[in-house]
């Protein structure tokens, strides 16, 4: 079933979160982009070459990979390839250029998603997560981008992100895996409701049942079988497997044993 996106929310959560990661960038000395990043084989600067070559694929753009990156082992499929790529194309290069050309396709990104059409921004393509509408890769982006924020925080103790506005997004692209995680991962019984409590900038309460399959709803009519109750940058920590993840950062009440079990399937990000 395609996702249908409301578009102004997710375009202003994106100009939001990339006018955040531009003032990031721009604020840190040439030691910090050159730090090492909570990322296996990324310095802090990768992770923005990285952001800015995604956002330039998308307006079409191409480089030449300049090595045979299969091999390495932070690199496991052909997304991983193409992201070793850009970040090798802004190695070597000067910072500003990296953060110039931040800048100028951010622009161009913003202007080419204010001149869509409802029916272009609800057409269906591939996405990161399969075939879905434009706008859930938006979405997508919104979170990835959002992850790569507290990636950098985390690599130099600054932090989370505190911007509601692009977490709100970021955490509604999260909730939409919690059926999978919940009923496929964990395999929770028929039967069972779970409900996640994000804390933290972006809060909400995220309700799944389970019967022939396990779906999101708006309320539950009961208690929970179990409860888990979890700061938002902590449960996108477990998704992403990030060195920092702390499967006790999450507090369970109710059926421990799920719990546990459903924590212990949470991580799903390449």
């Amino acid at each position: 079933m395609a996702t249908i996106v409301p578009r102004q929310p997710v375009v202003d959560a994106l100009s939001a979160q990339w006018t955040t990661l531009i003032a990031l960038a721009s604020g840190l000395s040439d030691e910090q982009f050159a730090q090492q990043s909570v990322l296996p084989g990324w310095t802090i600067g990768d992770v923005f070459a990285h952001i800015a070559g995604t956002e330039w694929m998308l307006t079409g753009r191409e480089v030449q990979a300049s090595r045979d990156v299969s091999d390495l082992e932070h690199v496991r499929n052909p997304i991983g390839e193409l992201n070793e790529q850009w970040a090798d194309h802004y190695r070597g290069r000067p910072r500003e250029e990296l953060l110039g050309d931040l800048r100028t396709v951010v622009g161009q990104r913003l202007a080419g998603l204010d001149e869509m059409t409802e029916s272009q921004w609800e057409a269906e393509g591939p996405t990161p997560a399969g075939q879905d509408t434009y706008g859930r890769f938006m979405q997508i982006r919104v979170f990835d981008c959002w992850m790569h924020e507290l990636d950098v925080r985390d690599s130099l103790g600054r932090g989370t992100p505190e911007d509601p506005l692009p977490a709100t997004v970021a955490r509604r692209e999260m909730e939409s895996s919690l059926p999978f995680l919940i009923g496929k991962r964990a395999q929770a019984p028929a039967g069972t409701a779970v409900t996640v409590e994000f804390t933290g900038c972006a809060p909400a309460a995220v309700h799944v049942t389970v019967a022939d399959r396990a779906q999101t709803v708006p309320a539950l009519d009961r208690e929970p079988d179990v409860r888990l109750q979890v700061a938002l940058p902590d449960y996108a920590r477990l998704i992403g497997g990030r060195r920092d993840a702390d499967p006790a950062a999450v507090r369970i009440d109710g059926d421990t044993a799920l719990g546990e079990r459903i924590v212990g399937s949470l991580h799903y990000t390449i």
